[in-house]
């Protein structure tokens, strides 16, 4: 049933009006299009650069273009290939257009992979027409491809599938002659079942399907082959995440655990963390956004965010994974429904920006070290006043250099401790400057510190 080749490649596309989603670059007129139709390497062959999630198309389109034209289709894989390659394809390529008038098209799998000598040698035959370059990438082209050929190349951009997309081709499979040619029964949730577990991918989508109706075949006893949500459950083990540690899902995801932790999304936060550990991510990398998290995000508003988020990272280097997914889930619960400010570290960057701008001043001379031979004669440390010999040991005392004088950097929020924090700290500037202390205002009660701390 399944064959010797695989039911995805077997289902592959041979034609652009075959191909299911896209639908924002195969519209009448589209580069893809025209690209498809001419052959004759004038205006239309253009040089491409699709960028999308695995299982999106784009090995597929590059096929079609080729064969709806009548070029010939050349590819190419960072894994095998190296400068002798691409420039071996290059010279063909110029001898086929200058013998027959055809371009070529080279597909380039996994561009991102290539080195910066593999894509320079790929520079003359796109710019001079030698080749219609189709490459595909998983990761943003702007990081992993070189300027000269991306300013030379147009960017398009591949969706995901929708659930839609994957439907229809999971039904195409199943009655097609290419593929199951009607031998299975596919039932309504089998089928939901299997776009469920491919995550946007029609390549895992066809492998999901192929796998569900072997196993469906063996167990056949009458000869009717049923493929029910239990038996593609049985061939799946999981849906595989859709998540490269080294691409840009990668820092989609953390982007996202961080701003959903960041934004108290306790349940989306416990979301892109399991995304994480199902696929894979190193515990140590989670541990470490957790740390900085608990100081950039939550700080002074609760202090022992930070104390937690340290102990979880050593727990978790103890023991290791699995277990140390339970630290990590205590301590992400815990930052994403504590009270946030991210006042101490804008205070220290106001700090810094004064720094950088020059902004510095001398060392006011009585805070300047007297114990070295010589420094009383220079006048260091006379007037220092010891803060522990003063009323609430805070003493009247400038810190600051003269020219930063009066200038304050942290400004605590109204959010948990940081609510108590402000009033003592108007008390202790007063205290400074030699100014009265400010009333202490009436402790907030309970109902309303609850509102405050969201």
């Amino acid at each position: 049933m399944s064959g010797s080749t695989p039911l995805a490649v077997r289902m592959r596309p041979r034609t652009l009006d075959e191909v299911v989603g896209q639908t924002h670059l195969l519209r009448p007129g589209s580069p893809l299009v025209n690209l498809a139709r001419s052959s004759d390497g004038g205006g239309a062959s253009v040089s491409v650069i699709l960028w999308g999630p695995p299982g999106t198309g784009k090995t597929t389109l590059a096929q079609a273009i080729a064969r709806s034209s009548g070029r010939s289709f050349v590819e190419l894989s960072a894994v095998t290939a190296g400068v002798k390659d691409v420039r071996q394809v290059m010279d063909e390529a110029r001898t086929t257009r200058d013998l027959y008038g055809i371009t070529p098209v080279l597909f380039l799998d996994e561009i991102h992979r290539f080195t910066k000598a593999q894509q320079d040698a790929l520079l003359p035959g796109v710019e001079n027409g030698w080749v219609v370059l189709i490459a595909a990438t998983t990761e943003n082209p702007s990081f992993s491809v070189i300027s000269p050929l991306l300013s030379r190349s147009l960017l398009l951009t591949l969706q995901t599938l929708s659930d839609d997309d994957l439907g229809t081709l999971v039904e195409r499979a199943v009655a097609d002659p290419r593929g199951l040619a009607g031998a299975v029964e596919l039932e309504p949730e089998a089928r939901a079942a299997i776009v469920r577990l491919a995550s946007g991918d029609a390549r895992r989508a066809l492998t999901a399907l192929e796998a569900a109706a072997t196993l469906a075949a063996q167990d056949a006893a009458d000869g009717a082959v049923v493929v029910s949500a239990e038996v593609v459950a049985a061939a799946v083990d999981r849906a595989l995440l859709r998540y490269d540690r080294q691409g840009d899902e990668h820092y989609d995801v953390i982007s996202a655990f961080i701003k959903s932790v960041r934004g108290s999304d306790v349940d989306a936060a416990l979301h892109y963390l399991a995304r994480m550990i199902e696929a894979g991510e190193d515990p140590r990398f989670i541990a470490r956004r957790v740390m900085i998290l608990a100081a950039e995000d939550i700080g002074m508003a609760d202090p022992q965010a930070l104390t937690l988020a340290v102990s979880a990272a050593e727990g978790v280097a103890l023991i290791g994974m699995p277990e140390g997914r339970i630290l990590l889930a205590e301590a992400v619960v815990y930052l994403a429904t504590a009270p946030k400010s991210n006042a101490s570290y804008l205070a220290l960057d106001a700090a810094i920006a004064d720094v950088r701008a020059g902004r510095i001043g001398r060392v006011p001379i009585h805070l300047r070290d007297a114990h070295y031979p010589g420094a009383t004669r220079l006048g260091h440390g006379k007037g220092y006043r010891y803060a522990h010999d003063a009323p609430y040991g805070v003493a009247e005392q400038q810190y600051l250099p003269e020219e930063l004088r009066g200038t304050r950097y942290y400004d605590p929020t109204g959010n948990g401790y940081e609510r108590e924090l402000g009033p003592r700290l108007a008390r202790l500037r007063a205290l400074l400057v030699g100014e009265p202390m400010p009333k202490r205002e009436p402790a907030a009660r309970d109902d309303d510190a609850a509102g405050a701390d969201g």
